[in-house]
């Protein structure tokens, strides 16, 4: 068995990859692979419907929240929200929490006047900053609720007047949140959703619409709203996959479940970085994020040795972050506490052999 720490494209269930294989060769006995079959046809229609509808139950949306299945990752979003949301001479607020933060920030810029309310750079990312106003006449607060690179989590979600924006790519259904807190979500689903190309978007209609510019048909929200999530053709296989996953999603009981397992999965990790001499945790401990644990080898030298220990166990994709090095394990929703076991015997044997 392979035990897979990517932070993504990263691990999904077993059952979902089966269901998708053979919907590649014969969907639902059709003669016609999920692949081929028309976006506009009701086949694929009962598909998208739901998909969204499951979205909807498992983070108990409220009846005003439209739910759309988009092209592109996040980083579409860095530059469509502002689009839709921000005009040249308006402020929108923004948390600069890592490296997709900053990337956000710098393209909310194209469109408005951004104001970083809060930084965690002097810290080198290793905190969530705590003490910081968001300006009331903001038009949007935007925030990264969990940074894979750096391994820190918005563990509180802030409170604030003006409407909230989440980048919850890395975190999306894995705890649970008051999701109607946020006026608008958007989640890449290639952590803990489905495979890479498609992207979540959860958003109010009624911030919607304000902005003077002309925004182009492809870009502006309510358009997809309106032609629900079919204005162009959609991302069939990707969406497909997107459905099956929430249905796994809700068969293990939902999001309350997996944050049981999550939980778990998180705890015996980092209790192990605490108490091995070889390692330490590079976030501050309030703020550690349960997705993606980062750490370090107090002797650096070492680094190599133990990744191809770690090989040797059939244990993939825990190297960090270029930007950080270091060490990462994602902990996505699929990855079994099995796995995590695995990965913490190896700390003990790698640091007995060094003893």
């Amino acid at each position: 068995m392979v035990h897979n720490f990517n932070a993504g494209p990263s691990i999904l269930p077993k059952e979902v990859f089966q269901q998708a294989a053979e919907a590649v060769l014969n969907y639902q006995n059709s003669g016609l692979s999920i692949l081929e079959i028309g976006h506009r046809t009701s086949t694929f229609q009962a598909v998208m419907d739901e998909a969204r509808a499951l979205v909807k139950e498992l983070m108990q949306l409220n009846a005003d929240r439209e739910v759309l299945f988009l092209h592109g990752g996040a980083s579409t979003q860095f530059m469509q929200v502002p689009m839709n949301l921000l005009d040249d001479k308006e402020t929108a607020a923004y948390a600069d929490t890592g490296v997709w933060g900053l990337k956000a920030i710098k393209e909310a810029k194209l469109f408005g006047k951004v104001e970083v309310v809060c930084t965690g750079k002097e810290s080198n990312y290793t905190i969530i900053p705590k003490d910081f106003a968001v300006p009331n006449d903001a038009k949007y607060f935007h925030i990264t609720t969990n940074n894979t690179i750096y391994g820190s989590q918005w563990q509180k979600i802030p409170k604030t007047s003006v409407p909230l924006v989440g980048d919850m790519s890395s975190d999306i259904f894995s705890r649970v949140i008051d999701f109607n807190a946020f006026d608008l979500i958007y989640a890449g689903a290639q952590k803990n959703m489905g495979p890479a190309g498609v992207n979540l978007l959860v958003v109010n209609p009624a911030i919607l619409g304000k902005v003077k510019r002309a925004i182009p048909s492809i870009m502006d929200y309510r358009n997809h709203i309106k032609e629900g999530s079919m204005m162009n053709t959609p991302p069939v296989f990707a969406v497909f996959v997107c459905m099956l996953t929430l249905r796994w999603l809700k068969s293990i009981g939902g999001v309350t479940a997996v944050e049981k397992l999550n939980d778990a999965k998180a705890a015996l990790l980092y209790s192990e970085i605490d108490s091995n001499p070889l390692f330490t945790g590079t976030v501050v401990k309030e703020d550690r994020s349960k997705m993606n644990v980062c750490f370090v080898m107090n002797n650096p030298s070492l680094e190599d040795s133990f990744l191809n220990f770690t090989k040797q166990k059939n244990i993939v994709g825990i190297k960090g972050h270029r930007l950080v090095g270091g060490f990462r394990a994602s902990l996505y929703n699929a990855l079994p506490i099995s796995s995590v076991e695995v990965l913490v015997q190896a700390m003990k044997e790698f640091a007995a052999l060094q003893a």
